[in-house]
């Protein structure tokens, strides 16, 4: 009789850190929830849902975001962090560790999924004051629950989740991880709109800090979690998994410390509400924890990787020096995660809603701004931090690339420098100034702004050559992981870039997009919501980027066509653009009307006029940029006829020109079958 297979105590007891972090996440949520009164009893006179649904929401928050948190976690470990000797060692289809992150991946997104649609249904009954159990509930529900931002928010996120959790069922490759990364941050994201951003009254920064907040902790937590759930498989390349995580979680820690100071200014009336007020309290605690958190990083760091080296040298086992100090993080965050949720159901010292707000304000977020003057363009302000976030980035990046690049010897243009530049500070000017103020509420200069950021940013950011410069500054991983530069390439070499990098798909859509953009409802949304605004930017900039990119991109990607078809594309989408133009011009009715009728400038008399003067500056500013690409696709042209001609003159010079005298022999026996063959 054979004896039975020992088990492995090790992998049991693993998982008992996840209930235990959740239980402490819920005891932190309980205290904090008491603390700030999030909890208690309504009024009298108010309807309840009862006092299990107020108790309820901020617990079962918890262990969804430490759900969501491990679901993100575990994708990021098996489309990314799984290390082996080579990337193609790791690319088998049998991979066992990345297979053991996809299953951890698909129990964390189900629970993930199941709590998210819980707690919609508990917040429709909180919302509505109606028990679980009142009569024609599942009604009002079913009817009204779409049309409820937070929940609509909340059954997308759940979505994202189920979606997240079925693929990872299925996955087996690393790229299908990546994907399901995507979908899973997606998820995480759109949470940032509900809550005290969604209805803060400084409403686009309160969004935008949450956004980055949630995304950024998510993979901080969930990373960690799951590096300590998968330590025992990592084995002996602990050491350079956790190298790799501790970079991205510079990152998050960073991302993290300035997305809090942005969403503690739009809830804060001063710093003294950290220690005056029940919520400043909290905060003070949760700020307290973050900076614990990012000592315990530093350690990381600069003592517990190279001690785990070591004992990979030594033969000794390598998780002990991580294990104890990475156990107290995920508990110092789930304490944090308990914070947080009683925070997100606390009342901050500034009201969130603005009494009374003008027309301009109810629709847009911001006062309506006065007559414009000549001044103007370069007075008028108003910083959408996201925005300026991403150009400092993109210039910040860039230019450690080219010092990177520097220091081994290798000269890069500088004009491409240049390039960069002026398109990421055009970028930040039209987006944080004169355009992006006026843009927002008047036709005509929003057509200016939607001119520079199609067709104009894009032009500078293709010449800038960033993919170039990325491939050779970043160095390939050798160990197994995924970093910048193999997703840099994973994309290029896509099928998907082969479908955007083809002219006629580029010019189509790029036209196409405008049409639909502007003749539905998306326009509107993009004028009074702040995700619409942003989505409708990145979309401007990425169309005009791609269609810029196929005409007189030096990147690698798809092969280019021939300078001559592409001016053919070129003409033909500008022809196009220039009917958009004219539309404008000669149209009757008002796009938009639900707004543009609704807000009455007193600046603005005639709403239509006005957009037919869009109309006008659409036909005469996209001239200016298409005959820029025209000449550069020209000089692009020229420069190419010289390159080969001088390739052919030194392959002349090396064979002693063979190709002529093939030619010429070639010739020579055709005039001589001629001759043999004289024809009738």
């Amino acid at each position: 009789m054979s004896s039975p297979t020992p088990v492995r105590a090790g992998g049991t007891r693993r998982w008992v850190l996840v209930p235990l972090v959740v239980l402490v996440g819920l005891l932190a949520s309980a205290l904090a929830a008491a603390f700030t009164g999030a909890a208690a009893p309504l009024e009298a006179g108010l309807n309840s849902a009862g006092d299990a649904v107020r108790w309820a929401l901020p617990l079962l928050r918890v262990v969804h975001d430490l759900m969501a948190s491990l679901t993100v976690g575990a994708l990021l470990f098996g489309g990314m962090l799984v290390p082996g000797k080579t990337r193609r060692t790791t690319e088998g289809l049998d991979e066992p560790r990345r297979a053991a992150a996809y299953r951890i991946a698909t129990v964390s997104g189900f629970a993930w999924g199941l709590l998210a649609v819980t707690i919609v249904v508990l917040q429709f009954a909180d919302l509505a004051g109606m028990p679980l159990t009142a009569p024609g509930f599942g009604a009002s529900f079913t009817a009204t629950v779409w049309s409820i931002e937070p929940l609509r928010i909340g059954l997308i996120s759940a979505g994202c989740a189920v979606v997240a959790a079925t693929g990872a069922s299925l996955a087996r490759s690393r790229w299908t991880g990546v994907w399901l990364l995507a979908i899973a941050l997606f998820g995480v994201l759109v949470l940032g709109l509900a809550g005290h951003a969604g209805g803060s009254a400084d409403h686009e920064t309160a969004v935008n800090s949450m956004a980055v907040h949630l995304v950024t902790a998510a993979v901080w937590v969930g990373g960690l979690l799951t590096l300590i759930l998968m330590r025992r498989r990592v084995g002996r390349s602990l050491g350079t998994v956790v190298r790799r995580y501790s970079m991205l979680a510079l990152w998050c820690f960073a991302a993290l410390g300035i997305s809090g100071v942005m969403a503690a200014t739009t809830r804060l009336a001063s710093v003294a509400d950290l220690v005056t007020t029940h919520y400043g309290i909290l905060l003070s605690i949760k700020i307290t924890a973050f900076v614990l958190l990012g000592l315990a990083g530093w350690w990381h760091r600069e003592s517990t990787i190279n001690r785990i080296d070591g004992a990979a040298t030594a033969g000794e086992p390598v998780a002990r020096p991580f294990l104890r100090l990475a156990v107290s993080e995920v508990l110092l965050m789930g304490v944090t995660f308990g914070v947080a949720t009683a925070l997100a159901r606390s009342a901050p010292p500034v009201p969130e809603i603005v009494p009374n707000p003008s027309v301009a304000l109810a629709l847009t977020g911001f006062p309506a701004p006065p007559a414009p003057t000549a001044l103007s363009w370069l007075t008028t302000w108003r910083f959408e931090y996201l925005f300026l976030a991403t150009g400092l980035l993109a210039i910040g990046l860039y230019v450690a690339g080219v010092i990177r690049l520097n220091r081994r010897g290798v000269r890069w243009p500088v004009g491409r420098t240049v390039n960069w530049l002026v398109g990421w500070l055009i970028f930040i000017w039209a987006t944080n100034g004169f355009l992006g103020v006026y843009g927002r509420v008047a036709f005509s200069w929003h057509m200016t702004l939607h001119m520079i950021e199609a067709m104009v940013i894009p032009i500078f950011l293709v010449l800038g050559a960033p993919i170039t410069l990325a491939l050779r500054a970043l160095k390939p991983r050798k160990d197994g992981t995924v970093g910048p530069r193999e997703l840099i390439l994973a994309v290029i070499h896509s099928r998907y870039v082969r479908v955007v990098g083809n002219p006629i798909f580029a010019g189509a859509f790029f036209f196409m997009s405008l049409v639909v953009f502007y003749w539905t409802n998306l326009f509107y949304l993009a004028l009074t919501t702040h995700t619409g605004h942003i989505l409708m930017t990145v979309h401007f900039v990425l169309a005009g980027y791609f269609f810029a990119w196929v005409l007189i991109g030096v990147d690698p990607g798809p092969k280019k066509w021939g300078p001559a078809l592409r001016l053919v594309v070129l003409f033909a989408t500008i022809s196009f653009h220039a009917f958009f133009g004219v539309a404008l011009v000669g149209g009757e009715s008002i796009l938009a009307p639900d707004f543009f009728n609704v807000i009455k400038l007193s600046w603005i008399t005639d709403p239509l006029a006005d957009q037919r003067l869009g109309g006008s500056i659409v036909w005469a500013i996209g001239e200016l940029p298409s005959l820029a690409l025209a000449l550069i696709v020209a000089v692009q042209w020229a420069r190419s006829d010289r390159a080969e001609t001088k390739r052919r003159d030194r392959q002349a010079d090396r064979d002693g020109d063979a190709e002529l005298a093939a030619y010429n022999a070639r010739l020579a026996a055709l005039a001589k079958r001629d001759e043999r063959h004289p024809t009738a």
